[in-house]
């Protein structure tokens, strides 16, 4: 009777402070149909989802894809008792039941990203038995919950970016048909950041990610020396390496034999080694108000005549490139890559 009695207490607790004691629900994730609130997979220990509940792991990027200037906070969990396995240069193959988690997040200068820090939507890759499927999620307004959007959604955010600029912007949750966009891999979808080269440093936990996804079981086959790329913030590495991780990480989904882009001919991926197939002196595929007048994708020497750095700096519908994910220009990613092409030997 006591321990019926300790029982019920702890489940009254916890639910006066917003948290689940069960842990993420296999039933849920493998389901046919979405869940209706993110909660019910699950996944975290508490209504915010700050705390991950127990399996579910904290992870990180060398580089995170540019979405705006939004954080972004990252979850993964492999169902006990199984593994994801390692690829050298592609995603790791994750067994059923995982579940990638990523939600976008903004406070009202981000130049303090953790003060009154407000999530918006949280995205879910979910590994089922044919293959991985796309979730959004929509936050509340009270942040005690994230309901699904298969439509996305459209949100009217005003805060001040890293270096101070004051924005307004109309942010996107992309639909579910738009996250194939993206995640598109042949004919199926696939996950973007969990490759080796974006995983291989040290993690949130404080300790090198991808060791500690082994020394976790859920990570086999991790080699001696995985590869890696810079962080593309760091001006100690070279010039060139910084700029190609840059691409990789926010072009090369689309920009690879597999991807939704590949009739482009552009292939951006860190480790091609073709300079024609990463742009330099390519003529593009199709002429028109995309290249401004640009002959070729990367003109070596001239970064205001490559049509690779010409898009990267429109919000032009049309023009801009990547077409999704961004309202507004990653200037810190422009000027990178017009430094990479400034410094090339002029053909």
């Amino acid at each position: 009777m006591m321990r019926h009695l300790a029982a019920a207490l702890l489940a009254g607790l916890l639910a006066a402070c917003g948290q689940t004691a069960a842990g993420p629900d296999l039933n849920t994730i493998l389901a046919e149909k979405p869940a209706r609130t993110l909660s019910e997979y699950g996944l975290f220990a508490d209504a915010s989802a700050r705390e991950p509940a127990e399996g579910v792991v904290s992870y990180n990027l060398v580089n995170p894809l540019f979405s705006d200037h939004a954080a972004k906070h990252r979850f993964v969990y492999v169902p006990k008792n199984k593994a994801a396995a390692y690829r050298p240069d592609e995603v790791f193959d994750f067994p059923v039941g995982t579940v990638l988690v990523k939600t976008f997040a903004f406070a009202p200068d981000m130049r303090q990203p953790t003060v009154d820090e407000r999530y918006r939507e949280t995205r879910l890759l979910i590994r089922k038995a044919e293959g991985w499927a796309a979730y959004p999620y929509v936050w509340n307004e009270e942040e005690t919950e994230a309901v699904y959007a298969p439509a996305g959604a459209w949100l009217d955010l005003a805060f001040t970016d890293e270096h101070g600029t004051a924005l307004d912007i109309e942010y996107r949750v992309p639909n579910q048909n738009q996250c194939k966009t993206c995640h598109q891999l042949g004919d199926a979808i696939a996950p973007i950041g969990p490759k080796a080269r974006n995983l291989n440093h040290q993690g949130p936990y404080g300790h090198a990610q991808l060791a500690d996804w082994a020394a976790r079981g859920i990570l086999a086959g991790l080699p001696e020396a995985p590869p890696t790329v810079p962080e593309v913030s760091d001006a100690t590495a070279p010039l060139e390496q910084r700029a190609r991780a840059y691409l990789d990480i926010n072009c090369a989904h689309c920009h690879r034999l597999e991807g939704s882009a590949s009739n482009s001919g552009l292939f951006l991926g860190y480790e091609v080694d073709t300079p024609t197939a990463i742009g330099i002196g390519k003529h593009p595929t199709a002429a028109g108000r995309g290249s401004g007048d640009a002959v070729f994708v990367i003109a070596p020497g001239q970064p205001d005549r490559s049509i690779l750095s010409y898009r990267m700096a429109s919000s032009e519908a049309g023009i801009a490139m990547p077409e999704l994910g961004r309202s507004v220009i990653d200037e810190d990613g422009v000027a990178l890559v017009r430094e990479w092409i400034a410094g090339m030997e002029a053909r």
